[in-house]
């Protein structure tokens, strides 16, 4: 690696470690709706599993791995979803760890035929842990030693509590919706001082069309357009893309970044990547890859980011047909 190309890697670094305080981001963000917003929760026909996991920069030692478990469940009885939600990511070696387990609960009300809206909640506990025995401290470089001075730091793991909400509005054909996490801002300092989650908020929607002819009318096509920006203390992004479906096979192109409006500073143009997907459904099991391509100036050095998702949805006969009569919800899978 030639100079020019460690200092910006080093530069890069710097700037990440500025953003730690950001949430995790995937590719494949409607995989596991209800971690963009708890109005999501029993969006399904009945109950819904779905996993997440991405490997974010590969190439760099240590770097991100987040998973993503959820399950959600709708009660029509009561016009009720409510659902689970564990999040666990590992940076940095494993010397940096955090774990959430959050429920959520969701409202539905029928505005009028197939027009809803549904207010969300969601309360969470999480656990920011750190291992010094996994980093490297300048005095043990200095001193050649293997203690560092990280026997002397006091703290490695912290717990709080952690609320949010949503809001989303859908028809059987468009959705929009908007999200709030950290609503109560914890502390997620290790070191007893005082390092305050900023609160995410953001905003999703998209559009899916049918198309059928008489060649394909057993195997209609669908074309679903779909965008997610967010926005956490002073950095913000937008994902907008889509993906094309023939059941049962999916493929999409999708890209992270806000090019014409916002910079971080001067110099750092805020594109991030642009995703390819492919997906398949193999007897009511939805699975997705997805691959970012870094078009930011860790091209060509990060190794990208790869993302795998699984998604399976349980519900009888019975109640697929009276909820398709009922209710069409067409947010994305991908």
């Amino acid at each position: 690696m030639n100079e020019r190309r460690c200092g910006t890697l080093i530069a890069s670094l710097f700037a990440l470690a500025n953003a730690m305080a950001q949430d995790a981001q995937f590719s494949q963000f409607y995989a596991v709706p209800t971690y963009i917003s708890p109005a999501f929760a029993g969006t399904g026909l009945q109950t819904r599993f779905g996993m997440a996991i991405r490997d974010q920069w590969p190439a760099f030692p240590g770097a991100f791995v987040t998973t993503n478990l959820a399950v959600d469940h709708f009660f029509q009885d009561v016009n009720s979803g409510v659902g689970l939600l564990v999040t666990h990511d590992k940076a940095g070696s494993g010397a940096l760890r955090y774990t959430s387990i959050s429920g959520q609960y969701a409202y539905e009300i029928e505005l009028k035929r197939k027009v809803f809206l549904r207010p969300a909640l969601q309360l969470g506990w999480a656990s920011h842990a750190v291992d010094y025995s996994k980093l490297v401290f300048g005095d043990q470089l200095a001193r050649g030693g293997n203690v560092g001075s990280y026997e002397y730091l006091n703290g490695t793991g912290i717990n709080y509590a952690d609320f949010g909400g949503g809001l989303l509005f859908f028809t059987p054909k468009y959705w929009a919706g908007i999200g709030f996490h950290h609503l109560n801002r914890p502390n997620q300092s290790l070191l007893g001082n005082e390092a305050r989650i900023p609160v995410k908020f953001s905003a999703h929607g998209g559009w899916r069309t049918t198309f059928r002819t008489p060649v394909i009318r057993e195997h209609p096509q669908n074309l679903v357009l779909a965008f997610n920006y967010r926005a956490q203390e002073k950095y913000d992004q937008l994902d907008i893309g889509g993906y094309f479906e023939r059941d049962p096979f999916y493929a999409g192109l999708w890209y992270r970044g806000i090019p014409l409006f916002k910079h971080y500073a001067a110099g750092y143009a805020n594109n991030d990547a642009i995703a390819v997907l492919v997906g398949v459904i193999v007897n009511d099991m939805r699975i997705g890859y997805s691959y970012d391509l870094t078009v930011s100036r860790l091209a060509g050095q990060s190794g990208g980011a790869h993302e795998l998702t699984l998604g399976y949805e349980v519900a009888s006969r019975a109640k697929r047909r009276s909820m398709s009569r009922r209710r069409v919800v067409p947010c994305a899978k991908f």
